[in-house]
């Protein structure tokens, strides 16, 4: 009996910490939902057009490399701030000679670097494993890797703001706010497969268009230099957004103090 009152209270101890967290209690529902939905699309679209992926051989390779310069950009942002608050360094950083926008620009550096490091030996991996190159896209590729990296530093700035904010009880967020876009970008079916009320806000992203981009190359309708203008200019607007609310974030925490007491 003193063995389960033991073991009750360490389960009574996780419980408190997941009521006090709504970061934690979201994220034990949202993983298994967000999979149903992009692969519930994924199946729809396959089961309307059984002939696509004949015609259009490496395209689902092709959408994960892309997907994953994106996801990687994010995660090389949030994670190289977290770091900081892992060392407990925000204090000693806001101390110092380095400006906040600075801070910014070397986060985001080092984000380029780690997406760099982490994707091109999978795309490399892919030419020997599946005979596919997604260097054959040519020149729109420099134009997809741009607006998917500053999509994804857009949303790690946005991540990181929220923090620094809430505490590392939020950390998750650096991984659920990106796979929260997964279902409306068009990864790996057209736009059109989603329900007209969803199409509006899937376009209101700005990965919806490089993907649709992408497809279009891939399947021979030649390159749509609309949809990576539009993909551009979303991306500027929601990079200042991201940039504007980290560095206001920023300014409140350090009025508070709280860049010096991390906690979650």
């Amino acid at each position: 009996m003193d063995s389960l009152h033991r073991i009750g209270a360490m389960c009574l101890r996780h419980l408190y910490i997941l009521r006090g967290s709504w970061p934690r209690l979201l994220e034990m529902a949202y993983w298994p939902a967000i999979n149903m939905v992009v692969w519930g699309f994924t199946s729809q679209f396959f089961a309307t057009t059984s002939n696509w992926v004949a015609q259009a051989a490496g395209v689902l390779i092709g959408a994960v490399i892309l997907w994953d310069v994106m996801f990687r950009g994010n995660l090389g942002v949030a994670l190289s701030f977290l770091e900081e608050m892992w060392s407990r360094n925000l204090g000693h950083l806001s101390v110092s000679p380095l400006r906040p926008h600075e801070l910014v620009a070397s986060i985001l550096c080092m984000s380029l670097i780690r997406t760099l490091i982490g994707v091109l030996p999978a795309a490399m991996l892919a030419i020997p494993l599946y005979h596919y190159s997604i260097f054959t896209l040519g020149l729109p590729l420099i134009g997809f890797w741009i607006n998917l990296m500053i999509s994804g530093w857009a949303i790690g700035l946005a991540v990181s703001a929220l923090v620094l904010r809430f505490g590392l009880g939020a950390e998750s967020l650096a991984w659920v706010l990106i796979f929260a876009i997964a279902p409306l970008a068009g990864i790996y079916y057209p736009i059109a497969t989603l329900p007209e009320w969803l199409q509006p806000l899937a376009w209101a992203l700005p990965p919806a268009h490089v993907f649709e981009g992408m497809r279009s190359v891939m399947l021979g309708h030649g390159f749509r230099l609309d949809l990576l203008v539009s993909a551009m200019a979303l991306n500027l607007l929601y990079l200042a957004a991201g940039t504007a609310l980290f560095l206001w974030v920023w300014h409140g925490a350090r009025i508070r103090g709280a860049l010096l007491n991390v906690d979650e």
